[in-house]
């Protein structure tokens, strides 16, 4: 062979050699989910230079990345996806028919860098922040106004660094209400599903003013003392879908909320037609399902079934008080098994946080229809503390096939009731006088409805994906 086609043929097995390393360097990932829609279009957070070693700054990448692909919003819409790395970023704000997807070794890390946190006007059916009377901190993952939108993963995380904000929280150090991991504002068709959140700074997930959505495969963790790290908190809306989700922290696992005093009132928007299911919490100072306090606006048609709640202070409890206005009517509550309680049941109408000096103390909360039956409970300080508000009784309560072991230092009298009214059947301990016991024969006498929601009609799709990216 000549000195020149030796040449020729090392060139010629140097470049394939480099061509076959250059394919090795791109990875080609397929991932699939279920989800309401699958897009058309898909982009990687590092082609919009996203840096995922938990040091550099991913907030303009994000919002440049979710700009961009705003263009394809009625052309199949589109998705951003979020490879293995530590993410840091502030708060993000989605677009219509867009998907978020976590990859499962992808962590959003909340920045601690105040700037990158835009600061939002108090929600109008509360009148101020809760933190602080002035505005509020946007959510890590923000969106107001939209419509089909998809935050998921393979259980990735959302992780919002939650002791930076708790101790300048406890320090009074903050100016404006800390901010959520996940919220969404005048939004329908939401779809929360199959990620991780933990240590947030507040509340975890608080969609309000919205209706159609679905909230499912959530892992929420934070330290149990943490302050106001609750789960998942719909809060004047409608048709909601919350299932299969594991809640460890500092305050109600599930909270329902409809704005504050005269404030909720005033804005009159109720939360109605929530489901609630397969549910696990564990919360020591707090409960598994709460409704109110803050309730103004209104509470009806609250379906919970399938909850298991452990070292947890109450199964079920209702806050609200004079001045609250409002109603928290046709609650269905059917198979909870419960360890360790403070109390099984909690109503009261005593809960005192007013916003403000300016509520009308004679503006009186409806509390009716309230229905819990097939419960287990075992090492229970207390079976029920209920309590109503004088001329104002909390009425048509009704417990039913409820068992509940006490625990060996368990208060001597098992129910405290005022103000109420209600009926028992196949309860132990024997209730108080209030709710008289109907006999074993109607131990199914608590409404639970059959007819399904339009939320429990929604088909997920499967969604395919192919990423190729270095």
């Amino acid at each position: 062979m000549t000195k020149v086609a030796t040449i020729i043929v090392l060139v010629a097995i140097l470049g394939l050699n480099s061509a076959a390393e250059a394919r090795k360097g791109r990875i080609l990932e397929s991932f699939e989910y279920t989800a309401l829609s699958c897009r058309g279009h898909t982009a990687s957070i590092t082609d919009f230079g996203g840096v995922g070693d938990g040091k550099t700054s991913n907030t303009k990448a994000f919002q440049d990345a979710i700009t961009h692909l705003s263009q394809y919003a009625s052309d199949g819409g589109a998705q951003l996806y979020v490879p293995a790395g530590q993410w840091l970023t502030g708060s993000f704000s989605l677009t219509s028919h867009f998907t978020l997807y976590l990859h499962k070794d992808a962590v959003l890390l909340a920045s601690q860098d105040l700037n990158e946190w835009p600061v939002l006007k108090p929600l109008p059916s509360y009148g101020r922040g809760r933190d602080a009377a002035a505005g509020r901190y946007a959510s890590l993952i923000f969106g107001t106004n939209l419509t089909d939108v998809i935050v998921t993963g393979a259980n990735g995380t959302l992780d919002g660094q939650g002791a930076f904000w708790w101790q300048n929280f406890h320090k009074g150090k903050l100016k404006y209400t800390r901010p959520y991991l996940i919220e969404f504002m005048y939004s329908d068709n939401i779809q929360i599903s199959n990620i991780t959140l933990l240590n947030s700074p507040n509340w975890n997930v608080h969609p309000v003013y919205s209706s159609n959505l679905l909230i499912q495969g959530i892992t929420i963790l934070a330290p149990v003392t943490s302050p106001n790290t609750d789960g998942i908190n719909p809060d004047s809306c409608t048709n909601v879908r919350i299932e299969d989700s594991y809640i460890v922290s500092g305050d109600d696992c599930i909270a329902v909320k409809s704005g504050w005093d005269e404030y909720g009132i005033s804005y009159g928007m109720p939360t109605k037609q929530l489901v609630i299911r397969r549910l696990t919490c564990i919360s020591p100072y707090s409960a598994a399902i709460a409704l109110g306090s803050e309730m103004s606006g209104g509470i009806e048609d609250v379906r919970a079934e399938d909850i298991t709640a452990i070292h947890t202070e109450s199964g079920v409890r209702i806050k609200t008080a004079r001045g609250r206005g409002g109603f928290v009517k046709d609650i269905y509550v059917k198979g909870m098994t419960l360890h360790t309680m403070k109390w099984v049941f909690w109503m009261t109408g005593n809960y005192k946080a007013h916003p403000d000096n300016h509520y009308d103390p004679n503006a009186l909360p409806v509390i009716q229809g309230i229905n819990y039956r097939d419960i287990v409970a075992d090492n229970a300080s207390m079976a029920a503390r209920l309590e109503g508000i004088e001329g104002d009784p909390f009425t048509q309560i009704c417990i039913s096939n409820v068992t509940i072991g006490m625990a060996v230092k368990a208060k001597k009298v098992p129910w405290t009731c005022t103000d109420i009214e209600g009926i028992t059947s196949g309860v132990s301990p024997r209730p108080c006088e209030l709710l008289p016991d109907q006999g074993p024969e109607k131990a199914k006498a608590c409404d639970f409805p059959t007819e399904p929601l339009s939320i429990d009609q929604v088909v997920l799709k499967s969604c395919t994906y192919r990423m190729n990216h270095m």
